[in-house]
């Protein structure tokens, strides 16, 4: 049987256990990875993720549409945010998009070596899952955390796809997968109550971005599966 392990940080990539080849899949619910979903949920083409601002920069200079944040805050030459709620269907239908991120799209960009990433959130939690599981292999969860430090929201993310692969026959192979198996055993009756003792929820209140909370915890959305390719994201849906 294929097995899973965690890293709740990018930091803890580097010194997995999971032998080559598996499947990697990277979570940032508040709010990169439940963006890409919601970007192509209303049919964006591409995005291409960036790890720097200057990269964001230059690309904005070549006249691309660009999604840019950092430290919460969407940035001054940047035409989104970060949050699902700006990638609406008339903005993003058919356009390819920039996108540079505090945590989330470095640590896509970090993990990837070249190598598909899969986009996971709640929002598209099953359809993940059964393209994960369709690949056969080992699986890697990447948790994008807050700059290399462990975060409550990706965590209980990681329990709820590791519970939903269990499922359909994967197992756990370390115990950071056992212990967000139990992290999202207390938080699946009221993932956004849980989540109210999160730092970054605290950084959102403050940002005044409380509306977007429901939506990140809400399951299964969208059947989209965002994939980085290790150049660009594009629902692998799409391509099956």
């Amino acid at each position: 049987m294929n097995t899973i392990e965690i890293c709740f940080t990018p930091a803890l990539y580097d010194y997995i256990m999971t032998e080559p080849p598996f499947t990697v899949a990277t979570v940032d619910i508040l709010r990169a990875t439940t963006s890409i979903c919601a970007a192509f949920d209303n049919q964006v083409k591409e995005i291409i993720p960036v790890a720097t601002t200057q990269e964001a920069l230059e690309y904005k200079n070549k006249g691309y549409l660009i999604a840019a944040e950092r430290n919460g805050v969407q940035l001054d030459f940047a035409d989104f945010g970060n949050s699902p709620d700006n990638f609406t269907k008339e903005q993003v239908r058919g356009r390819s998009i920039i996108y540079s991120t505090t945590n989330g799209t470095q640590t896509i960009k970090r993990i990837s070596n070249g190598n598909p990433v899969v986009i996971a959130s709640f929002i598209n939690l099953k359809a993940a899952a059964e393209y994960i599981l369709s690949k056969k292999q080992n699986l890697v969860i990447v948790c994008a955390g807050w700059k290399n430090k462990f975060n409550l929201e990706d965590s209980i993310f990681a329990g709820a796809l590791t519970s939903e692969l269990i499922e359909m026959g994967m197992i756990m192979n370390c115990d950071s997968a056992q212990a967000a198996v139990d992290l999202w055993s207390i938080a699946k009756s009221n993932p956004v109550e849980y989540i109210q003792k999160a730092m970054h929820r605290e950084r959102l209140k403050k940002l005044n971005l409380d509306s977007i909370l429901d939506y990140c915890f809400t399951q299964n959305i969208t059947d989209v599966v965002p994939v980085f390719d290790g150049f660009k994201i594009i629902n692998a849906k799409l391509n099956e």
